[in-house]
């Protein structure tokens, strides 16, 4: 069993959050939606050897990861129809999610999502800082200060204590299990394309993308669209991959705008 946490009641919306970080990094900005929403269960999943999951046996590749969480599904949602939550490589296993439960599937969340697994393939811009407050960034250690400018495009003290609570306490427990998670990256892609469904996929999906990631990109989360044609798509200038602390309060605009989406599709 996945560590997860379990919150509220109703429909079932499962969250998968990146590589090396934990369910930590996706509650900010995902729990205040459900203050004035009721009718939602929130389960936030810790993949093997992140959060509080351990190192578990049999995990050796992507397509273990997905057996697990697949696990957690039936032991935690059963048949019941459910909403899937990814960012990073969690929305690379959302879409593996998708695939292999489509029938109970009722809508998709993707947030800067992994796309081309293999790094070298994806179409990524130039990496960009847009904002850097000179006189905060000397005041952090020269560890934390190259961590945060390799993936931050705003860097101020705001985005940093962000950052602090949100992302870094999952990483640090990640670094626990280096060797574990180390043995997952080159083994990083599935064994099928997620992406091949025999039809479309007909409910809500929402992707949102950073126009300045450098990591997982833009560009290529557009060929997904084809598939998904109740699909919203948006580029958000001035974010990273740090999207979901850089642009917060539109992320939130649109992921309510789509679970309001779902809760129509489930209630006409």
């Amino acid at each position: 069993m996945l560590y997860h946490r379990d919150i509220g009641s109703g429909m079932p919306v499962l969250m998968l959050h990146g590589f090396g970080l934990d369910h930590r990094s996706m509650m900010g900005y995902m729990e205040p939606l459900f203050q004035k929403r009721n009718g939602w269960r929130r389960i936030y999943a810790d993949l093997p050897g992140m959060g509080r999951t351990g190192e578990l046996d049999g995990i050796e590749c992507a397509d273990d990861l997905l057996g697990a969480i697949l696990s957690l599904i039936d032991e935690t949602i059963g048949d019941q129809a459910f909403l899937i939550a990814g960012e990073s490589y969690g929305g690379y296993l959302a879409r593996g999610v998708l695939a292999k439960r489509i029938s109970q599937v009722a809508g998709m969340l993707l947030v800067c999502p992994v796309v081309e697994p293999d790094k070298s393939k994806r179409t990524l811009p130039e990496r960009t800082v847009l904002y850097r407050d000179e006189c905060f960034v000397a005041t952090l250690t020269d560890e934390v200060k190259e961590m945060w400018e390799s993936i931050a495009v705003i860097q101020d003290r705001k985005h940093w204590e962000m950052m602090k609570r949100e992302l870094l306490p999952g990483e640090e427990l990640s670094r626990l299990h280096t060797r574990f998670l180390a043995k997952i990256k080159r083994n990083y892609a599935f064994n099928f394309n997620p992406d091949l469904l025999d039809s479309p996929f007909g409910h809500p999906v929402l992707i949102v993308t950073g126009r300045q990631d450098h990591i997982t990109g833009f560009h290529d989360a557009w060929s997904l669209v084809k598939m998904y044609p109740r699909a919203s798509f948006a580029v958000l200038d001035g974010a990273g991959h740090n999207l979901s602390i850089e642009q917060r309060e539109t992320l939130r605009v649109l992921i309510g705008d789509w679970l309001d989406r779902v809760m129509k599709c489930n209630t006409v």
